[in-house]
């Protein structure tokens, strides 16, 4: 009986294993085979991390390629403090190649973040150096008496771009720069940071321990590098430019100072000065007010070159001629206020040529009051007072200019001379330059174009164009102004040898705005050549000076130096002999006649 029993249950146990083994077979092929490909992506879902590949930002050239902004391949240094065993002699192999203080740097490493920046962006060849360095050392010790191979580690890098200013401070007030995050942050940079900015890529890899298993990379997206801006800028004529301006600023002990060259055809910039400056790639410490941009951001009272538009008014509304004939006293009385010209001087008989020349404040008076407050406003707005000039620099101010309405008694008489009325540098500029272009005005700009990743240049369009006076009276006006440069005139200091020249100075007092009172004085000189067919308009401005401020004293040699370098490089012929020119006063247009 026992022994059936005993029989039982071993034949129970035998049909329980086969149970047991029929189900654990019939699993392990679902697994194996049914579903092993599901399990297999999902391992791989566990597994797949995914990291950025970083684009490269597109740089700004010149208009002949020369780069004044470039991303170069550069490396973030990184520590995973968790394996740092030696803190103390990694940091003294790795501080002196990165420059850094080996206490501080010691403190970095300890601790158990498996993520810490060292440093945000160092050469490649910064990073090669640390690499051998601390495999040097390991390998010594390895040999020396059987340590560990590995004995320090804990750094690593990532691969980043880092933004290069191979120019320096050239044009700085215009290229701007980038923050620590890549972004643009000031000038162009900022204000064309969707077009330069690449489009990063990603990539996936199987990841085991922290650790990216080598051949499990994959790209899923490719990276895209930024656009390239080319500028309209020339580098030679924007160092030129720059070198004369820093060298009038600094003599004349004034706050600041721009020199802008423009082509009145196409409105493109040739050159785009500003002092002080600054070097975009070394902003750390450096005042934010440096950063701006005085010819857009900075609004002034023109002064007497602000009467070209008074004399265009009224010539193109027919009430005066280059030879009209104006008796000009040395003061005027207008309401509560009286004007005075710069010098006293017994009362004169002037053509409207001879008080360009002269800029008699009072015969400016005498002429806005030919035409009505509404046309001379009218005017001032079509050549684009209180207008933004669209010259897509950021931060660009529009001036300002009081409706008519809110003219008070000598409101007129003041605009009338330049002054009650404020502009910017790039807007005085490009009132000149519509004259220089027989009367039409070009938007300016400074973008060339682009090119696109695969090399594709598509070129900017052209500045809006607007007729703004008849080409007669831009015509006169050209020949008024070569007598501004005459012995005769205000700014004989800007003439070029060889080259007719054309301008006007302006001397204004200037708005201090911790008073809200006139104190200090703007100083320029704006003009082009040849006077007879002009190619170029340059303007010096200067904020300011200390001592002498007038503006053919402090703008025409700036001018004088700018010009000539522009006319030799641009290789523009020289001018033949004037064939006619108007008379500066009654007695030498008696002469004439």
């Amino acid at each position: 009986m026992a022994t059936g029993i005993f029989e039982k249950r071993i034949r129970y146990l035998v049909a329980v294993s086969l149970v047991l083994l029929v189900t654990f077979s019939i699993r392990l092929i679902d697994v194996q085979a049914v579903r092993a490909a599901g399990y297999a992506s999902k391992a791989d879902l566990e597994l797949a991390k995914k990291s950025i590949i970083l684009a490269p930002r597109g740089s700004i050239t010149d208009v002949n390629g020369v780069e004044f902004a470039r991303s170069v391949t550069a490396y973030r240094i990184l520590v995973d403090q968790a394996i740092v065993d030696f803190p103390g002699k990694l940091a003294a192999i790795a501080a002196p190649i990165l420059n850094m203080d080996k206490s501080f740097l010691e403190s970095k490493l300890i601790g158990d973040r498996r993520y810490v920046v060292i440093s945000q962006s160092v050469q490649p060849a910064v990073w090669r150096k640390l690499q051998e360095a601390i495999s040097q050392y390991n390998d010594e010790v390895s040999k020396k008496d059987g340590g560990y191979a590995n004995e320090l580690a804990g750094f690593f890098a990532e691969r980043i771009y880092a933004r290069e200013y191979p120019q320096g401070g050239l044009a700085a007030a215009v290229i701007g720069f980038v923050n620590q995050s890549g972004s643009g942050a000031a000038g162009l940079e900022y204000a064309m940071n969707s077009t330069l900015s690449g489009v990063n890529g990603e990539y996936t890899y199987a990841n085991a321990a922290g650790t990216i298993i080598p051949g499990t990379q994959k790209i899923t997206v490719e990276e895209k590098r930024g656009d390239t801006i080319r500028l309209t800028i020339d580098r030679d004529i924007q160092w030129i430019a720059q070198r004369e301006i820093r060298k009038a600023v600094t003599k004349a002990r004034a706050q600041s100072g721009t020199v802008i060259v423009m082509d009145p055809a196409t409105g493109a910039i040739l050159a785009h000065a500003t002092y002080p400056t600054f070097e975009p790639g070394k902003t750390k410490g450096v005042d934010s007010r440096s950063w701006q941009n005085p010819s857009v951001q900075e609004v002034y009272e023109p002064g007497s070159t602000g009467k070209v538009i008074t004399f265009a008014a009224a010539m193109e509304e027919g009430k005066v001629s280059p030879e009209s004939v104006l008796t000009v006293p040395d003061r005027i009385k207008r309401y509560d206020k009286v004007f005075h010209d710069h010098d006293p001087h017994p009362v004169l008989k002037l053509t409207l040529t001879g008080a360009l020349a002269q800029s008699s404040n009072v015969a400016s008076i005498k002429v806005g009051e030919m035409i009505s407050h509404e046309k001379l406003h009218d005017y001032l707005k079509k050549f684009g007072i209180a207008n933004k000039t669209g010259s897509g620099l950021p931060g660009e101010e529009s001036g300002k200019l009081l409706d008519v309405s809110q003219w008070s008694g000598t409101t007129a008489p003041t605009v009338a001379f330049g002054q009650g009325y404020s502009l910017t540098a790039m807007q005085a500029t490009s009132v000149f330059a519509t004259i220089a272009n027989d009367g039409v005005r070009v938007a300016p700009t400074l973008i060339a174009g682009t090119t696109d990743a695969g090399g594709r240049f598509s070129p900017n369009e052209n500045g809006k164009s607007e007729r703004i006076i008849s080409s007669q009276t831009a015509t006169q006006l050209r020949l008024m102004m070569e007598s501004v440069v005459s012995s005769s005139g205000t700014a004989p200091q800007a003439a070029i040898a060889g080259y007719r020249v054309a301008g006007k100075t302006g001397t204004a007092r200037r708005i201090d705005d911790s008073c809200g009172c006139y104190r200090g004085y703007t100083s320029s000189f704006i003009g082009f050549a040849p006077a007879e067919a002009p190619k170029y308009v340059a303007s010096v401005t200067i904020q300011d000076p200390k001592g002498v401020y007038y503006g053919g004293y402090l703008g025409g040699p700036v001018f004088r130096e700018v010009m000539s370098f522009v006319l030799r490089d641009q290789r523009i012929a020289p001018s033949e002999e004037r064939s006619t020119s108007y008379a500066l006063d009654e007695r030498e247009l008696k002469k004439k006649s």
